[in-house]
């Protein structure tokens, strides 16, 4: 079990992984929430287990009815779909806040939104729904749900050594990883000017794509990690003077 100790604005937090061969088991002050992480080979089989269904129903047969439910707790900060809006697989959905990061919710197949539960500004627990969907996909190809986008940054992570974070420079700020997980995406660059709210980083943890932005206007002085990196909570990214 690996145990990592952060704050969040002042607040203490202890949170204790257990992995296990189906997923993983995350204590956090004591709640505990199952986390489901599907191998490669199976990523066909996902909505499947999000809906409930059982494996003789897949929910990327046309017609049948899907529900996208939350994956962490959080609060949901925009809506971009409606009732009886089409929408394709990997589309932005919704948003929503978790433990200081942007999460995108996004369809996982081919379908048509047939209810949107969760409003703008409601506290959701792991495991509401949030939207339910009917599916379009054809059931005879389900080809492109073998290569999961996921995939080239976990490889590029076992052979790339994590960098080591520099010290912020004399009155540098520096932007943590709010929990561990692999880097993305990187969108800044030394010198660089931002503003309050400017993504900085992208990272992928617990199968969710997180937007880490800036809490201050100021300019880049360093960039920490590489694109494919791990990193762990409290690892500094990038350190804004």
């Amino acid at each position: 079990m690996k145990e990592f100790k952060f704050k969040i604005d002042g607040q203490e937090y202890v949170a204790q992984v257990d992995e296990q061969e189906s997923g993983a088991q995350v204590t956090v002050n004591g709640k505990t929430y199952s986390v489901a992480v599907e191998k490669e080979a199976h990523v066909a089989a996902r909505p499947v287990q999000r809906v409930g269904a059982t494996a003789a129903a897949p929910a990327a047969v046309a017609g049948a009815a899907a529900k996208v439910t939350a994956p962490l707790p959080g609060n949901i900060t925009k809506i971009l779909v409606s009732v009886g809006q089409k929408v394709k697989k990997g589309d932005l959905l919704m948003t929503m806040e978790a433990m200081k990061m942007e999460n995108n919710v996004t369809a996982e197949f081919d379908c048509t939104v047939k209810a949107v539960v969760a409003k703008v500004g409601q506290s959701v627990n792991q495991g509401d729904v949030l939207v339910e969907v009917v599916s379009d996909a054809v059931a005879e190809a389900p080809a492109p749900k073998v290569v999961a986008p996921a995939a080239a940054p976990k490889a590029v992570s076992a052979a790339a050594p994590k960098a080591a974070p520099a010290a912020a420079p004399a009155g540098g700020k520096s932007v943590n990883a709010p929990l561990p997980g692999v880097v993305i995406k990187i969108n800044a660059t030394v010198g660089q000017t931002v503003k309050k709210g400017d993504v900085l980083v992208v990272m992928e943890a617990m199968k969710m794509s997180n937007d880490i932005v800036s809490e201050w206007d100021g300019k880049v002085a360093a960039v920490n990690v590489q694109q494919g990196a791990s990193v762990n909570v409290g690892d500094a990214l990038v350190v804004i003077d």
